[in-house]
């Protein structure tokens, strides 16, 4: 199982912004370029987290986008699931009621959608934050 590169820029995106003081909004050129992505690459990044409301978008040359819900409400969960969406990882292939190895598969993954949910965007930024002053 793996997830697509735009889900690690999601959360190094989301995990930057969450950095910046006072909720400032970042240019995506400057959110680009500290990934080394192209801007229009990232905008379509952007644009899935925004429809999924953990960020907000301002126009204009001094726009940019801020984080735009309470920081420690943004579970890595939250942005795997507006990048991949919420389809399930497994699909049984034999379709047949009770199937032993799909039941395994999703209390699996439900374990693992637990563990992500549980797991705050907001405790790595400050652990960055921290490693960044040392």
């Amino acid at each position: 199982m793996k997830y697509s590169n735009a889900t690690n820029y999601a959360l190094h995106t989301m995990v930057h912004l969450m950095l910046q003081p006072g909720g400032s909004s970042v240019g995506v050129q400057e959110l680009a370029e500290m990934q080394k992505l192209s801007p229009t690459y990232l905008s379509k990044i952007l644009t899935k987290l925004t429809k999924a409301g953990l960020i907000e978008s301002t126009p204009g040359a001094k726009g940019g986008y801020k984080i735009s819900r309470t920081k420690d409400e943004i579970s890595f969960l939250d942005v795997i699931n507006a990048i991949e969406g919420e389809t399930s990882l497994f699909d049984c292939s034999i379709h047949h009621e009770g199937c032993l190895i799909e039941n395994v598969m999703r209390q699996a993954e439900e374990n693992m959608k637990d563990e992500l949910g549980a797991k705050l965007l907001i405790d790595i930024a400050k652990e960055a934050e921290a490693k960044q002053k040392s």
